[in-house]
């Protein structure tokens, strides 16, 4: 209940919502030059979809990240990171998310960089319910090298940490 008694619901209602690109990000946290400065960064979500169904383990989430919208506040890093030796933005323009797995708080499904498909597991850390839209925040660690990204294996940080925050709205 709220401070005015009313229920609150934790789930959103059932049907098709689409991720609203402009007010949702993908934020990332990694370390560079022998794991020894911290590197801060965004990505562009491109859109997606999400299907609340009943009971919740049946939703499903799918996400789409364009992968040469990579910001760090450095412009040469940031080229350097969207070319061929890394993430090869002009030849895989999308990083994908989708779901296998809904639960109240984590989501697991395929995440696809650089045409390499692995499992991934996203914690919900935070989510707030509309009547007609939600919002959830959610985190996990990527190795890029699962991915076969390689490149300045001493100098590039190994793992990243991202931070999503995700707001849906009622298609």
């Amino acid at each position: 209940m709220d401070a005015t008694g009313n229920t609150v619901s934790t789930t959103p209602r059932l049907g098709r919502y689409t991720i609203d690109s402009d007010t949702s990000s993908l934020s990332f946290r990694t370390r560079h030059v022998f794991g020894l400065l911290p590197v801060h960064g965004t990505f562009a979500i491109r859109g997606g979809t999400v299907e609340v169904a009943e009971p919740l383990s049946a939703s499903r989430v799918h996400a789409e990240v364009d992968a040469a919208s990579l910001r760090t506040g450095n412009a040469q890093r940031d080229a350097a990171v969207r070319s061929s030796k890394f993430l090869d933005a002009g030849r895989y323009p999308l990083i994908t998310f989708a779901s296998d797995r809904v639960d109240a708080t984590t989501v697991s499904g395929t995440l696809t960089v650089c045409g390499v498909s692995r499992p991934a597991s996203l914690s919900v850390v935070r989510s707030e319910v509309l009547a007609d839209a939600f919002t959830v925040r959610a985190v996990t660690r990527v190795g890029r090298t699962e991915f076969g990204v390689t490149a300045a294996r001493a100098m590039a940080g190994r793992r990243l940490d991202l931070t999503l925050e995700i707001r849906c709205v009622r298609a």
